[in-house]
């Protein structure tokens, strides 16, 4: 009654394990999650490095598909166009160029950043000139009013 028969199981030294067939996906989620804090900690300080006091608005974030190009005007009148510091007369010539590398209708999508604290006249200024290049797709920034 004790014997065997050499179809039950394999006892002593011949005893093999069964490769395992299921991907562990901790590590994976780990390295994900740090990943995610990671962006999440950079992302904002990838955006434009010039420092402006934008004004407030109810009005909501445009959803992009495309980098749009930045124009942004210091409290100092500085122009720059894509972190570069542009003089006033050749703002111009830098935008029309900047259209006709675009395939776009329109043009590139233009996003106009100024301090809240300039003479109105230099913004309409920059605006005439974007409009001049054939840059119509153009938008104001502004931070979001908080809710009272």
């Amino acid at each position: 009654m004790g014997m065997s028969t050499g179809n039950g199981p394999v006892s002593g030294r011949r005893a093999r394990r069964a490769p395992m067939a299921e991907i562990n996906v901790t590590p994976l989620v780990d390295v994900m999650l740090v990943l995610l804090i990671i962006f999440m900690v950079t992302a904002p300080l990838m955006t434009s490095g010039v420092q402006v006091d934008l004004p407030e608005s109810k009005a909501e974030a445009l959803t992009q598909e495309q980098d749009p190009i930045a124009v942004t005007i210091d409290p100092a009148g500085t122009i720059y166009v894509n972190d570069e510091a542009i003089a006033p007369e050749a703002l111009g010539s830098r935008l029309g160029a900047l259209r006709a590398a675009s395939s776009e209708q329109g043009g590139p999508r233009v996003l106009l950043r100024a301090d809240q604290a300039l003479n109105y006249g230099l913004v309409i200024g920059v605006m005439g000139e974007l409009n001049r290049a054939g840059l119509r797709r153009v938008a104001l920034v502004s931070i979001t009013q908080a809710a009272p």
